[in-house]
């Protein structure tokens, strides 16, 4: 292949696929036309199932400039092929008409182009756009994205908003004044309609897409081959069952695409105000908004309808509907680098960094805030599928397939059925030739024998174990938008939580605080609502330093902030709109405290506190508040006492990083010491700094500064200590998973020591097992990346006693025997930052990690899906269960997602709980692995029923006969229908137990006792055939045979001879048929009973009622009509008379049968898994899963895991493929 003419497009991106191009060839078009009237059509589904062989087929390769049609491939494990159809954007269309600059911006693709002035600023750079006609530009649509032709990429590339590549200080500079109409309407001719578009597509193209399904048209050509058969009455059941089938599936998918439809359409068209150039407002559609647009949001808020940056303003947002948290966010405008202290220039706008300044789509503007009329304004950044909401619905609307190796192992499976088929059906045609059939016969009979091997009720047997296991789920409130994915939730062995809000309570309690004077710890103090520090900076801090606002009255805001304010008993006023507008200083929120805690006189002299000679009135006006930042894990507001002429800066956040803004000399000396022993006992603690900002500052310049300008020289007040309390259920939930060898992992935002020790207090972390930190810093200053290994719990002996003593104990689990190795287990633990550094330079020390690392501390929403995975990487099946907050990514990378929010954020999640507790993962588990057995079973009892009724038809051509029409029927329908619906009933078994089911069909034991069984019945059902023929009252049957005479009911025969009018064609009325389907019948019940396993992942089938009572109805029948025979359900199911004596010895065939195959199928459960490895040889078996491999490798590897305080060194110098070599440096 022209390696030119192959590009790539979105690379480096989860979406990257290869691009080819081609042009449509008018002899390849004639060609495949004839193909398809030779093949009846065939071939035309054919090329509609397999998009690359349609281009391939009726295209040539051509270059992909000029190419008409594009092929594309994604360049992930799945390798899928897609088409599209290049279209002409054509320019020209509008009156607007400077095409120099609107090629130029499709050109570069990057929306810095997208210039403000389009007169003739750009004719230098026209040569890079150099198509022939200048006012058309090519482009494909593939997923709801379009991608335009780039000259100067000369590739396809999707058009950017302003989201890339564009500085903080242009979004000022260039992007603030507006767009003038002319402007806007190229915009919206390059950008399209701003709005998510779900189109819910009509019955009649669900219908032609679901019934052009493989399977249905090879229903389809198994009922036009029975039919002409005239196996009417089967072929009609089948119909029935392919309608019900299909207009259950047609609901489903209708439904989804209805409730996602209603879901976008919410925000879809609301009128909004956008500000022009030329400073005038006009009101247009939001459908209507282009990148670039300045849109007005209004006082009373609105549901926005694109993602937009805010230049003006304060916004109250709610945005459950991305996060799935519905605390309401504070948005304020994106700093102005160019008025700023210190200047940022080159900071580039990213929606993720700047999210604070960033409204997102969907998301609601509870209420807006502005000073002196001056109204609040954002620049539309992304719109349609672009936006943050879009590519949440992209990614629903287009979900990646579930790679599971049971469905791999199925399709292989069937290929081996074909296979079988293929052989049969050449013995049907050379049997038949021998014995001088027809032609018409031969085709048919011989093409029978696929549709008898290759089962039409295959893929709805399959499903009904998971249509089961998700009513069941349903029952205990866990619902599920993707029901393949129960199959994979039982293969689970390791699941990530998320600490808060999951493992522990949602909300924070004030456990107490710790003041700071002189540089010296106070004793830590319950109650801060008293009259003693209800003037000190330290309570001033808790009542300004938050994100709380007033709506509708009732104070709401992060949880943390909530209790911070409600400890200390203040009352918080925001101004209303008036009172903003009519005074240019007044503070747009004041807190005071209320007036029982004021003392009545200041009493002088007081050294305790810092007091302030002050009128009664005690107020604190909040100025300007820098908004919480995970990035930077602290907030912090500029705020004035009323009367004061200095303004204050209050800060909170993590300790470490408060302590490194403060002055070193306020940060007391044992400040680590005492953090530690908090965070040890699960504490988590918050500092608070402050400091006098210079009279100089004034209003106006304070809504401009700098945050980095504020936050520094602080003085350090102490700390704040909250509790954060485990659920009830979380160390119980997590002790059956580790009995069940069920791996656990915290993924968390919170401290590190915080987490470590609510791993240890719900028993993920056992009491006597080691946690190794991994403090891993980036490369500085010329030294490479390196890793720091600390002890945790010898971190705090260091201090207590020498060195050397604190390093003992470790280095004695290292250089101790094997066995002590295994006995004494170690985790990991790291935070975020060093799991960045660890994933880009230690490449070779990722999978080692993984393999122990419990606790991951302080990590952002992408490294939490980074980290599913590497875990995924090392052949973990990863569950992950969150509060939907920031765990949307991991939660749909995971194979099982669970979100314990039932807000519109956890959509994306597979799975997701009613009741916010972690008892439903060993639930769902349980319950994934009932599914999973139950499709082992369903699928090994098709196997058998399909070969049990391949070999009796092949048996029956031998002889020129077949099963009659009513026999096919009363198999499959009464018999195989059943019991498929009713063994997948088996309920999930009541705990989790340590063994896991296998994870494919392709198993040896599995094989093992697929191919026994066949070997039976095939025995038995042939010892049936030939025995029959060495009975001595055998003859070949015609309508007058009476081997009957010794029958006990001397009726039988005359009533069935008055009834024998019509002469047998098919030969279907003979012994052998009589024989064959008395025995096949039974087999079918046998395997079905054999293969119905119990524990210990499924209940015992006898508590299976349904099952249990329609095998034994099915046996009575078949027991009563083989031994007592009636005519009438003789002549329907066109069965003939034999002796008495025979009825009894197939009555034996059948017992013998059932004995053997369920000994032999019992024996393979128990003893053939050690019966294989002992066949195989004693060899040992290298394991499968990349994380076992590693483990044996690591307990016999002496320098792991990493000594305490021993550095690990990334050798950048001398690189081999790409690795690392790695120090260690004691």
């Amino acid at each position: 292949m022209d390696k030119e003419e192959r590009k790539t497009i979105n690379q480096g991106q989860e979406d990257e696929m290869e691009i080819y191009g081609y042009n449509l060839s008018r002899w390849k078009l004639a060609l495949v036309s004839l193909g398809v009237i030779c093949t009846g059509g065939f071939l035309l589904l054919l090329l509609y199932w397999m998009p690359e062989w349609r281009v391939k087929a009726t295209c040539i390769r051509a270059a992909i400039k000029d190419c008409e049609v594009v092929l594309l491939r994604t360049t992930d494990e799945f390798k899928m092929w897609f088409c599209a159809k290049i279209r002409f954007l054509s320019l020209e269309s509008h009156p607007f008409s400077n095409k120099k600059s609107i090629a130029h911006k499709v050109a570069n693709g990057h929306a810095v182009h997208l210039i403000e002035n389009p007169t003739d600023e750009n004719k230098h750079e026209m040569n890079k756009y150099s198509q022939t006609q200048l006012h058309q530009i090519r482009y494909f649509t593939h997923h709801s994205v379009k991608y335009f032709w780039n000259d100067t990429i000369h590739n396809f590339d999707f058009l950017k908003g302003l989201d890339e590549g564009v500085s903080c200080t242009s979004i000022y500079e260039k992007h603030s004044a507006g767009l003038t109409k002319g402007m806007h309407a190229y915009r919206k001719l390059l950008y399209g309609v701003n709005e998510i578009t779900v189109k819910v597509p009509s019955v009649f193209k669900l219908l032609i897409k679901e019934v052009l399904n493989p399977f249905y048209i090879f229903q389809l050509f198994s009922v036009i081959l029975w039919s002409t058969d005239e196996y009417y009455y089967y072929a009609l059941a089948i119909v029935i069952m392919s309608i019900v089938s299909i207009v259950s599936s047609l609901y489903s998918i209708r439904k989804q695409y209805v409730m996602l439809h209603d879901m976008v359409a919410t925000h879809s068209t609301v009128r909004v105000s956008v500000c022009r150039m030329n400073e005038e407002i006009e009101e247009i559609f939001s459908t209507d908004l282009v990148p670039g647009d300045i849109m007005v949001i209004p006082l009373n808020g609105t549901i926005m309808p694109c993602d937009a940056v805010l230049i003006n303003g304060t916004c109250i947002v709610n945005e459950s509907m991305l996060t799935g948290e519905s605390v309401p966010v504070t948005k304020t405008n994106l700093p102005n680098p160019s008025v700023d202290v210190k200047g940022m220039e080159d900071e580039l706008y990213n929606p993720e960094t700047h999210k604070r300044h960033t409204l997102f789509c969907g998301t609601t503007v509870i209420q807006t805030r502005f000073y002196t009329g001056e109204l609040v304004k954002a620049i539309v950044v992304r719109t349609g599928f672009s936006t943050s909401k879009g590519q949440l619905v992209r990614s629903i609307l287009y979900p990646k397939p579930t790679d599971f190796k049971l469905y791999r192992d199925a399709y292989l499976f069937l290929l081996c059925l074909v296979a079988v088929a293929g052989i049969g059906f050449i013995y049907a045609i050379i049997n038949s030739i021998l014995n001088k059939v027809e032609v018409g016969v031969i085709i048919i009979e011989s093409l029978d024998i696929i549709t008898i091997t290759v089962p039409p009720a295959l893929p709805a047997a399959m499903t009904a174990g998971i249509v089961y296991a998700q009513r069941r789920l349903k029952k205990i409130g866990i619902f599920c938008i993707s029901p393949q994915r129960i199959n994979i939730c039982g293969q689970l062995n390791l699941v990530c939580f998320d600490k808060t809000g999951t493992l522990t309570e949602d909300g924070l309690d004030l456990w107490g605080i710790q003041r700071v004077e002189n540089t010296r710890f106070l004793l830590p103090e319950e109650n801060v609502c008293n009259e003693m520090l209800v003037k000190s900076q330290f309570v001033a801090c808790m009542a300004t330093c938050h994100s709380l606002t007033k709506i509708e009255g009732v104070l709401s805001g992060d949880p943390l902030d909530l209790k911070m304010f409600e400890a200390i008993g203040w009352i918080l006023e925001e101004a209303t709109e008036e009172e903003t507008a009519l005074h240019n200083r007044i503070m747009p929120t004041v807190v005071r405290p209320p007036k029982q805690l004021l003392p009545e006189s200041t009493p002088a002299g007081n050294q305790e506190m810092e007091l302030f000679e002050l009128p009664a009135i005690y107020e604190i006006g909040i100025v300007r508040q820098f908004p919480f930042s995970s990035a930077l894990q602290r907030m912090s507001v500029v705020a004035r006492v009323l009367g004061d002429k200095k303004m204050d800066a209050y800060m909170k956040g993590a300790p470490e990083v408060i302590a490194s803004l403060c002055k070193p000399e306020t940060v007391p000396v044992d400040f680590e010491k005492v953090l530690e022993d908090f965070t040890k006992q699960g504490f988590r603690v918050i500092a608070l700094a402050h400091r006098k900002l210079e009279s100089k500052l004034t209003w106006h310049k304070v809504q401009n500064i700098s945050r980095d300008a504020i936050e520094n020289n602080m003085d350090f007040m102490g700390l704040i200590i909250m509790q954060n309390k485990l659920k009830q259920e979380t160390p119980a939930v997590l002790e059956d998973l580790h009995k069940a060898n069920i791996r656990t992992v915290m993924v968390t935002g919170d401290n590190m020591l915080t987490a470590v020790s609510v791993a240890r207090d719900c028993g993920m972390i056992l009491p006597q097992d080691k946690v190794i930190i991994a403090e891993a810093l980036p490369p500085k200053d010329g030294k490479v990346a390196k890793i720091n290994w600390h002890y945790a719990d010898s971190l705090t002996q260091c201090s207590n006693s020498s060195a050397i003593d604190s390093e003992a104990i470790p280095i004695k689990l290292v250089h101790d025997s094997l066995e002590d190795l295994q006995v004494t287990r170690y985790h990991f633990a790291m935070n975020g930052k060093s799991f960045s550094v660890i994933l880009e330079h230690f490449q070779d020390l990722v999978p080692k990690l993984m393999l122990h690392g419990t606790v991951f501390a302080r990590m952002a929403p992408d490294q939490k899906t980074q980290l599913v995975e590497a875990l995924q990487n090392v052949d973990y099946f990863v569950g992950m269960c969150g509060d939907g907050a920031n765990d949307c990514g991991a939660l749909k990378r995971a194979h099982g997602g669970i979100s314990l929010s039932e807000l519109e954020a956890s959509v994306a999640s597979p799975f997701t709980s009613k009741t916010p507790s972690i008892s439903c993962v060993p639930n769902l588990i349980r319950e994934g692995r009932a599914a999973l057995i139950t499709s082992f079973c369903v699928f090994k009892f098709m196997a058998l029923y399909s070969i049990i009724q391949y070999f009796s038809v092949t048996l029956l051509y031998s002889i020129l006969s077949n099963l009659g029409d009513f026999q096919f029927l009363f198999i499959d329908l009464a018999i195989i229908l059943v019991v498929v619906f009713t063994m997948s009933l088996n309920p999930a078994w009541k705990e989790l137990v340590a063994q896991r089911p296998p994870s494919g069909l392709i198993s040896g034991a599995l094989l093992f006792s697929v191919l026994s069984q066949i070997i039976i019945c095939i025995g038995f059902q042939s010892l049936g055939f030939f025995w029959v023929k060495q009975q001595p009252w055998y003859e070949v049957w015609h309508p007058h045979s009476d081997a009957c005479n010794t029958t006990r009911n001397p009726y039988w025969n005359s009533s069935h001879l008055h009834n024998e009018t019509e002469l047998d064609e098919h030969n279907i009325q003979n012994y052998e048929n009589t024989t064959v389907f008395f025995i096949s019948s039974f087999q079918y019940l046998i395997v079905a009973i054999a293969f119905s396993k119990g524990r210990p992942f499924r209940q015992p089938c006898y508590k299976n009622y349904f099952f249990v009572s329609s095998v034994i109805i099915l046996y009575v029948f078949i027991l009563f009509i083989m031994l007592y025979p009636v005519a009438s359900v003789d002549q329907v199911l066109q069965i003939v008379c034999v002796p008495y004596q025979w009825r009894i010895t197939m009555l034996i065939i059948v017992l013998v049968n059932a004995l053997v195959s369920i000994v032999v199928e019992e024996s393979v459960d128990r003893w053939g898994k050690c019966c294989l490895s002992w066949a195989l040889g004693c060899r040992k078996k290298i394991p499968k899963a990349k994380y076992m491999y590693l483990a044996q490798e690591l307990l016999v590897d002496p320098e792991w895991p990493p000594k305490p305080q021993t550095t690990t060194e990334a050798k950048t110098l001398v690189r081999e493929n790409g690795s690392c070599q790695i120090i260690t440096i004691t």
